[in-house]
């Protein structure tokens, strides 16, 4: 089913809301952007009209309340948090039209340097449309080029799209292309369902990761193309009941657990199913990443029917991770019998099973 085809269902589904549940003494379903000041001309700064129809959608007494991003607009948006908890539990969003990012790092004087948009303590969210997300990402991208990551330490710049305790939460459709950091955040979240997302960033471009999850359970990634310059899928700490299916992933440094364990960090994962997942000129395709001094455990992975096409190196269990390569050996307090030398990081249970690798190395 295309993206425009399951956006046309959708928009079935509000208009259906919106007849039959028009919600408290008859209050509107649809809080449309153009409403509250948007403009959409790519030009003009259409974050207060955004942040005002989000007020109104989160604080409507409608049992659906529909915040609508219309088709054939481009919205710029400096830093924008649509903050929660909003009186519904089934919050939908409409992404038709597209957003993009100031082109300048000005935008973000007085603002959080770490996020761009962001959605906080918001349950019951679905976002749903053929809509593009740039996060025009060179301008930051230019200053790490040739930054070298300290430990533990990363380049700076927003994440583009940031999730924060929101649980029951579904992503359908969006396109998301050159964060200035990583694209899209998960943290702190349950019961989550990504589906038929494409993200995309140049190969050269720096951490910009497609999805990051920490601290969250019972995530889904399914039927997706992500080709960006750092990890497809990074998952790290605290995550558990991870099931990511069908990602076409390339370029980038494939799909990975960690790193876990930084700055004698105690950090554990488990519970992750990869599956039905192609890697295709990935520098790295799936991995689990620990550094030394830390304690903890990634434990009951599965990497199933994976395909590798042309990836430098398809599987990596790199127990002494130090991208900048001045780490001095450090030893934990948790060994596991199943490891040799100083490993203090307890990597078991996990399974690769029937892979497929063509032309590897090349």
């Amino acid at each position: 089913m295309s993206l425009r085809t399951m956006e046309l269902i959708f928009t079935v589904f509000i208009t259906i809301l919106y007849v039959l549940t028009p919600g408290a003494s008859g209050a509107t379903n649809l809080f449309n952007v153009m409403d509250y000041g948007a403009v959409g001309d790519g030009k003009t700064d259409d974050s207060a009209a955004f942040s005002k129809a989000w007020k109104a959608t989160c604080n409507s007494p409608s049992r659906n309340p529909i915040l609508v991003i219309p088709a054939s607009k481009i919205f710029l948006l400096k830093p924008v948090t649509f903050s929660g908890p909003c009186k519904s539990t089934s919050i939908h969003v409409l992404m038709s039209g597209n957003i993009v990012a100031p082109d300048s790092k000005s935008a973000w004087k007085g603002y959080h340097l770490d996020m761009w948009l962001a959605f906080t303590n918001v349950n019951g969210l679905t976002i749903i449309g053929s809509g593009t997300i740039n996060g025009r990402g060179a301008i930051w991208w230019s200053e790490c080029s040739s930054y070298r990551v300290p430990q533990g330490g990363t380049c700076k710049g927003p994440t583009a799209l940031t999730f924060y305790r929101c649980n029951g939460l579904v992503l359908k459709g969006t396109k998301h292309i050159n964060s200035q950091r990583n694209h899209i955040a998960i943290f702190n979240c349950k019961d989550v369902t990504f589906s038929n997302l494409h993200i995309s960033a140049p190969k050269t471009s720096p951490n910009t990761d497609g999805v990051d999850i920490a601290s969250s359970s019972n995530v889904r990634i399914l039927n997706s193309f992500i080709g960006t310059g750092d990890d497809c899928i990074a998952i790290s700490s605290g995550s558990s009941h991870i099931n990511i299916t069908g990602i076409a992933c390339g370029p980038g440094h494939g799909i990975s657990v960690g790193s876990l364990g930084a700055h004698g960090g105690n950090d554990t994962v488990e519970e992750v199913h990869v599956r039905n997942c192609t890697f295709n000129e990935t520098m790295t395709g799936v991995r689990i990443k620990t550094w030394q001094g830390g304690v903890g455990y990634a434990r009951k992975i599965l990497f199933e029917k994976i395909k590798f096409i042309r990836a430098d190196n398809p599987i990596i269990i790199d127990q002494y991770y130090c991208p900048g390569g001045h780490c001095k050996n450090e030893v934990g307090q948790l060994k596991s019998k199943s490891l040799t030398s100083i490993c203090i990081f307890m990597v078991a249970d996990n399974w690769f099973l029937n892979l497929l690798m063509v032309d590897i190395g090349h």
